[in-house]
C-alpha cells in the first residue's frame, strides 16, 4: 500500500504529540525533526520536506498552539493542513476539455511509466462519465504497442485508431481528430512513444504531435515507484511541453510515496490522476485532502463511499440486505456479498480506508487468496446444499472439498464464519441492532477482527 512506511512513521510520531497534556517547544521541535527525517525517507525532495516542516512549526509557534488544551491534536491539524497544501488543491485536478470537439488529450512519459494501460484506464472512466472517446496508437515505436492498445480497446468497448508501424506519429494523431469526428467521438486520447530517458528526438516528436492536434491536456504519466526521479523527469517533460497535469501509476505498490508529496512543490503542475492496482479500473481522481487523510491514518471515508457507489449496483444492494436479515438467507447470498465487497477492490484497500483502521491493515494482514477458496467451495456445492447448509454431512464434505481443491478444515470454517454472519444479522435487525452494530464497529475500529482473516 502506498505510502504504508511514511503512515507507520507519521502516526507513531503524532502518538507521542497526543500522549503529553502539555508541548513544549522542545517537544515540538524533536517532534517536528522526526517528521523530517520520516519524510526524507519516503524520498520526499530535501527542498520540499524543509520548507514544510519551517511551515509547520512556524505555525505552531505563532498562534500559540503549544499553550492551547489540545497541543497535540493542533499540530496534527496544521500537519494535515500543509500536507493537503503541499499536494494542491481540488480545484486543480478538474480535466481541461477543448472549446471545439473533439477535445484531446496527449499522454506522455518514459517507456515503462504505463502510459499505454492509462491511456485506457482513462479512456474507460471518462465513458462512464458520458464520454465518447477514441484512442490513438501513436507509439510506432515499441514492440506490441499497438496490439496492447487495441487489446485494451476491445477489454473496454472503446474504439482504438491505428495506421501501422510505417506511418509517423505525427500523422496518424492528425488523423485520428478526422476519425473521431467522422465516428461522432469527441475526447481522443493519444498514446505517445516514450524512451528509457528523455532524448532530443522524442521530445521533437511529441512537440511536433502538440502543434498538430492542439491538445487541451498534455497528461505525464510517471511512476511513482521511481521516487526522486520521478520529480526530474517531470520537470524534464514539462519544460520541453508545458504539461498540463501529472498522472502517478503504480502507486499501490511505492511503500515510499515521495514522487506524489513532491511532484506538486516542484513542478507547480498539479496531480490529476492516480493509479491504484493493475485492474482497468484502479484509477482515481486524486484529492490532496483524501491522500493527506490517508498518510496520516485518518482514512479516507469519502473515496470509500464513491467506490462503493461506483461498484455496487443499489437494487441488488437493496435486495441482499433485505434476504441478509431474513431468515432465508443462505450460501448463495454469502457469495453474492463477498462479491459486491470485492468489486471495491482489496479487502486491506478498503479497511484502510476506515477510520481507526487507517495505518493498521497491511496487505500482509488479509489473505485475499481466501475470497477465491470461498468461491472454489460453494460453487463445488450443489444449489440445494447453497440454500440448505445444514444438509451438509460428511460424504457431501468429501465430495465439495476434493472439487473445490480445499480441505475439510477451510470448508468448516466457512460455515462457521457463515453461521456467526447470520447470528450478526439477526442481532442487527432487532430493537438493540444499531447499538451492537456500532459497538461492533467500535471493536472493529479498536483492531479487533470479526471476519476471521
Amino acid at each position: 500500500m502506498a505510502f504504508e512506511n511514511l503512515s507507520d512513521r507519521l502516526q507513531e510520531i503524532f502518538k507521542g504529540f497526543r500522549s503529553k497534556g502539555t508541548l513544549t517547544e522542545k517537544d515540538l521541535k524533536d517532534g517536528l525533526r522526526e517528521v523530517k527525517l520520516a519524510l526524507l525517507e519516503a524520498d520526499v525532495n530535501f527542498k520540499v520536506v524543509k520548507e514544510f516542516v519551517n511551515r509547520v512549526q512556524e505555525r505552531a509557534l505563532g498562534q500559540d498552539i503549544l499553550k492551547s488544551l489540545t497541543p497535540g491534536q493542533q499540530v496534527i491539524k496544521i500537519v494535515n493542513e500543509e500536507m493537503i497544501a503541499l499536494m494542491g488543491s481540488d480545484a486543480e485536478s478538474g480535466l481541461i476539455y477543448g472549446s471545439t470537439s473533439p477535445s484531446v488529450f496527449m499522454m506522455v512519459g518514459l517507456q515503462g511509466a504505463g502510459k499505454t494501460t492509462m491511456a485506457a484506464k482513462l479512456a474507460r472512466m471518462l465513458k462512464e462519465k458520458g464520454k465518447k472517446p477514441l484512442l490513438a496508437a501513436c507509439d510506432v515505436y515499441r514492440p506490441a504497442a499497438i496490439k496492447q492498445l487495441q487489446i485494451l480497446g476491445e477489454q473496454i468497448d472503446v474504439p482504438v485508431f491505428e495506421m501501422g508501424t510505417e506511418t509517423s506519429p505525427v500523422e496518424i494523431a492528425r488523423q485520428a481528430i478526422q476519425k473521431a469526428r467522422n465516428t461522432s467521438c469527441n475526447l481522443v486520447i493519444v498514446d505517445t512513444a516514450g524512451r528509457l530517458q528523455i532524448d532530443e528526438s522524442l521530445m521533437e516528436e511529441l512537440q511536433e504531435i502538440k502543434g498538430a492536434v492542439n491538445p487541451s491536456e498534455i497528461l505525464l504519466v510517471v511512476d511513482a515507484m521511481t521516487g526522486q526521479e520521478a520529480v526530474n523527469v517531470a520537470k524534464g517533460f514539462d519544460e520541453k511541453l508545458d504539461v498540463t497535469g501529472v498522472v502517478l501509476t503504480k502507486l499501490d505498490g511505492d511503500t515510499r510515496g515521495g514522487a506524489a508529496l513532491s511532484i506538486r512543490a516542484v513542478t507547480g503542475k498539479p496531480i490529476k490522476f492516480s493509479g491504484i492496482g493493475e485492474k482497468l479500473s484502479d484509477i482515481e481522481l486524486f484529492h490532496p485532502d483524501r491522500m493527506a487523510s490517508r498518510i496520516l491514518g485518518m482514512g479516507d471515508v469519502l473515496t470509500m463511499i464513491e467506490k462503493a457507489e461506483a461498484s455496487i449496483d443499489a437494487e441488488d444492494a437493496a435486495k441482499l440486505s433485505k434476504r441478509a436479515m431474513s431468515k432465508d438467507f443462505n450460501l448463495e447470498d454469502y457469495l453474492n456479498s463477498i462479491h459486491q465487497v470485492t468489486k471495491m477492490g482489496s479487502m486491506s484497500s478498503i479497511l484502510g480506508m476506515i477510520p481507526g483502521l487507517a495505518g493498521k491493515v497491511k496487505d500482509t494482514d488479509i489473505d485475499e487468496s481466501v475470497f477465491k477458496r470461498i468461491e472454489a467451495i460453494i460453487y463445488s456445492m450443489t444449489p440445494e446444499e447453497r440454500r440448505k447448509p445444514q444438509i451438509l454431512n460428511a460424504s457431501r464434505k468429501r465430495r465439495i472439498v476434493k472439487g473445490s481443491g480445499t480441505s475439510i478444515q477451510e470448508l468448516n470454517q466457512l460455515l462457521k464464519q457463515f453461521d456467526q454472519m447470520k447470528g450478526m444479522m439477526k442481532q442487527f435487525s432487532g430493537k438493540k441492532g444499531r447499538k451492537n452494530m456500532m459497538r461492533q464497529l467500535g471493536a472493529l475500529g479498536r483492531g479487533g477482527n470479526p471476519f476471521g482473516f
